[in-house]
């Protein structure tokens, strides 16, 4: 009982807020872990960072694209940087055999995560923060996916400078030119030169 009392006072004393998350509820879990201000990461990318829970595993990562695992099933990340850049609107059409669909307007960040049945599975696409989750679960995964999905989402943290150096025109570019390994520098000559004429 001490115990217990100890840790509700540490709680109250520190300032900390314990929220629950009914896993049950898409719609709640979204809105409850979208509505912090999630500064957490643990994961680096060309422009950017993001956190990813526990459980989840980080596989592999093709450019803008991450390949995450959590509990059997695959879950795929793309990060889109030109959008984020350049403040591109969404432009999203409803499914019209949606499973569950949510339109998110938290202010400047705005999204949307639809799920659809697919058979026995439930293909999620959640687009929140300039990113997207894609993943293909089972039914007693859906819930826990999207609660991984949203705190992904919420902790992407773009670099602004990065990402304009990366997107600049010329940063891609290469410059060419003729090289003649076989031509002699000058400067090289004239120290060749000294040189013998030293041990002369």
């Amino acid at each position: 009982m001490k115990k217990i009392l100890i840790i509700l006072l540490l709680f109250t004393v520190t300032g900390c807020s314990i929220v629950r998350i009914d896993v049950s509820s898409i719609d709640n879990t979204v809105d409850v872990i979208l509505s912090k201000k999630n500064t957490l990461y643990n994961e680096d990318g060309q422009g950017y960072k993001y956190y990813i829970p526990n459980g989840v595993n980080h596989i592999d990562t093709n450019d803008l694209m991450h390949t995450l695992y959590y509990n059997g099933e695959y879950l795929y990340l793309y990060v889109d940087i030109v959008s984020y850049y350049y403040k591109n609107d969404i432009n999203y059409k409803k499914s019209n055999n949606s499973y569950f669909y949510k339109k998110i307007n938290n202010g400047k960040q705005k999204g949307y995560v639809e799920v659809t049945k697919q058979d026995d599975l439930y293909y999620i696409n959640f687009y929140y923060n300039y990113a997207r989750i894609e993943a293909l679960v089972t039914k007693e995964n859906l819930n826990t996916t999207i609660m991984n999905a949203s705190y992904i989402l919420s902790t992407i943290n773009y670099n602004k400078k990065l990402i304009k150096t990366m997107l600049d025109d010329e940063y891609f570019t290469n410059k060419t030119g003729k090289y003649d390994l076989y031509k002699t520098n000058d400067k090289t000559e004239k120290f060749v030169l000294q040189k013998d004429k030293e041990g002369e």
